[in-house]
C-alpha cells in the first residue's frame, strides 16, 4: 500500500463517532484526510490540532465541489444521513455512511440505484460485521463447528447516552442486526417488537426485538440505554456448542462452551430420554486490532479495488427493513410483522 496513491477522504460530522473516524483517516498510510466538515467550530477547532487534515469547514458544498476529493465518510445524526449520501453520490464520491444507514427502506433502495447507476462504492457502517471475534464465530457457523444455530440473542445495554432524534433501536440495535444477519447468512421471516419511552415521549429508552427464520433459529436483541450494567455481548446456542462474545472483556473476548442437551431414542423415562453434556470451556486466540481501523482499511480497499464492500448498501437495506418491521410491531404492541408487510 506504501506505493499506491493515497485515497483523498472527506469526513462529514466530527462528534462522537465521526472523531474517531477521523482519526483512523489521519493515521492509514494509505489515506489523505483533506476535509473534516462540521457545524460546530469548536469541534473542529479541538479536532484539527490532532488529526491534521488539509481543511477544516463547516460548509458541505467545499466537499461536494472539490473535483479531487474521492471519497466522503458521513457520520452525522441518522435523519441527516440520506441527504447527504444523496449529494455525495450524485457529486461523484465513494460514499461510507455510519449506521443507522438511513431512516426509511425507499431511500436505501433509492441510493443503492444511484451508486449502481454512478458507479460508485457505498458501504454502510455495520462496525461488528468487521471485528476479529464476528470474523471468527462466521468461520465456526460456517464450519458446522457450533453444529446447526438454534438462537442468537445480543444485549447493548448502557446508562447514558440519552437521544432526542432516535430512540434506543434505531441507535443502538443496527449493530447487533447486522450481525445476526451476517452470521445465519439470511433475512429473518418475522419480527416483533416491544418497547417503552420513560425518559422523552415518543423515543423509546429501552427495546425487545425477535427475529424469526426460515430454519427455525431465533435472534434476540435487547438494547437500553437505562440500564445499571454497560453489557456488550452476543451469545449463540448451537446444537454441538454454545459461544458467547462478550466485547468489554479485555483479553478472552470469545468463549466456545462444550455443553449442549442430546435426545437419545432409547428411553424408559423422560429424564433419560434428554441428557445433559457438559464439556470443556476454550478460549480460541484471536488477535483483536481496532475494528473501526479494519472496516476503514476495508472501505479503502474497495475504493481500490471497485469491488462491493462487505456491508454494502443491500447490506445496509437489509437492517433498515428489519427496523422498519420493528417499528410496525412496536405500534402494534409487539405483533408480529413480516418484512413484506413492512415494505
Amino acid at each position: 500500500m506504501m506505493n499506491e496513491e493515497k485515497i483523498s477522504i472527506g469526513v462529514v460530522g466530527v462528534g462522537g463517532w465521526g472523531k474517531n473516524l477521523a482519526r483512523n483517516y489521519s493515521e492509514i498510510p494509505g489515506a489523505h484526510l483533506k476535509y473534516l466538515c462540521d457545524l460546530d467550530e469548536n469541534k473542529l477547532g479541538l479536532l484539527n490540532a490532532r488529526c491534521k487534515p488539509e481543511s477544516i469547514t463547516t460548509d458541505f458544498n467545499d466537499l461536494l465541489n472539490d473535483d479531487d476529493l474521492q471519497a466522503i465518510v458521513i457520520a452525522t445524526t441518522g435523519p441527516a444521513h440520506y441527504q447527504i449520501c444523496k449529494q455525495s453520490l450524485l457529486a461523484g464520491k465513494d460514499v461510507y455512511v455510519e449506521k443507522p444507514f438511513v431512516l426509511a427502506s425507499d431511500e436505501a433502495r433509492e441510493l443503492i440505484a444511484l451508486a449502481e447507476e454512478r458507479k460508485r462504492v457505498l458501504m454502510v457502517g455495520h462496525l461488528l460485521e468487521y471485528h476479529p471475534v464476528v470474523e471468527k464465530l462466521k468461520e465456526m457457523i460456517d464450519g458446522g463447528e457450533l453444529g446447526d444455530i438454534l438462537y442468537i440473542y445480543a444485549q447493548r445495554l448502557n446508562l447514558g447516552t440519552v437521544r432526542k432524534d432516535e430512540n434506543a433501536l434505531w441507535n443502538f440495535a443496527p449493530h447487533d442486526i447486522s450481525v445476526i444477519l451476517y452470521l445465519l447468512g439470511e433475512e429473518p421471516t418475522d419480527i416483533s417488537a416491544r418497547g417503552q419511552a420513560y425518559l422523552q415521549p415518543g423515543v423509546e429508552d429501552v427495546m425487545f426485538l425477535a427475529m424469526n427464520f426460515n430454519d427455525k433459529a431465533m435472534g434476540h436483541v435487547h438494547v437500553s440505554w437505562l440500564d445499571p450494567h454497560k453489557t456488550r455481548k452476543i451469545t449463540i446456542v448451537g446444537s454441538k456448542r454454545m459461544a458467547v462474545f462478550d466485547d468489554l472483556e479485555p483479553s478472552e473476548k470469545l468463549k466456545i462452551y462444550d455443553k449442549g442437551a442430546e435426545v437419545s431414542t432409547d428411553y424408559d423415562s423422560y429424564a433419560e430420554y434428554v441428557g445433559l453434556r457438559f464439556g470443556d470451556i476454550t478460549v480460541p486466540y484471536i488477535r483483536v486490532g481496532e475494528p473501526l481501523r479494519v472496516e476503514c482499511e476495508h472501505f479503502l480497499s474497495r475504493i481500490r479495488d471497485r469491488q462491493a464492500p462487505r456491508s454494502d448498501g443491500h447490506d445496509g437495506l437489509r437492517v433498515v427493513e428489519v427496523l422498519e418491521a420493528a417499528d410496525r410491531s412496536l405500534e402494534k404492541n409487539g405483533v408480529p410483522i413480516t418484512l413484506r408487510e413492512a415494505n
